[in-house]
């Protein structure tokens, strides 16, 4: 050796245990949030374990997810959760502006009563029945 630094020996470093992102907006699961939390082997955002045809591997390493398995982990993700709950409410709203559309055209007293979703629906099914016998009249 010709400089005077002393040899080392090739040692990898230690890899060191992930830690849960938790505080705001990091989509931490609360307790009772039904959503995967640390210790449960559900992959977290951005985990690289998810993706079709990733070849992501089961416990230590030994055999491949089932596409069960991929499917329930991609769902624990926040960026999954958040999705899917602006698609539902998107979902929700357009059902509710369906149900309003349908309560103006049908005839009531006073015309501005409340009506629950079913009340409409058995309103709206005597309204064609009543309107099917003027018809056949």
């Amino acid at each position: 050796m010709l400089n005077s630094e002393p040899a080392v020996p090739a040692v990898p470093p230690a890899r060191p245990e992930p830690q849960p992102a938790a505080g705001p907006g990091t989509g931490a699961a609360g307790p009772g949030s039904g959503a995967a939390g640390p210790g449960s082997g559900a992959a977290g955002p951005g985990s690289g374990a998810m993706g079709p045809g990733s070849g992501a591997v089961g416990p230590a390493g030994k055999e491949p997810l089932s596409r069960e398995e991929r499917r329930r982990r991609r769902r624990a993700t926040a960026k999954y959760r958040t999705a899917h709950a602006t698609r539902e409410r998107i979902r929700v709203e357009a059902f509710n502006v369906a149900f309003a559309e349908l309560r103006r055209l049908l005839p009531t007293l006073p015309p501005d009563k409340k009506l629950s979703k079913i009340e409409i629906l058995r309103l709206a099914i005597c309204y064609i029945s009543y309107l099917n016998h003027v018809l056949d009249v």
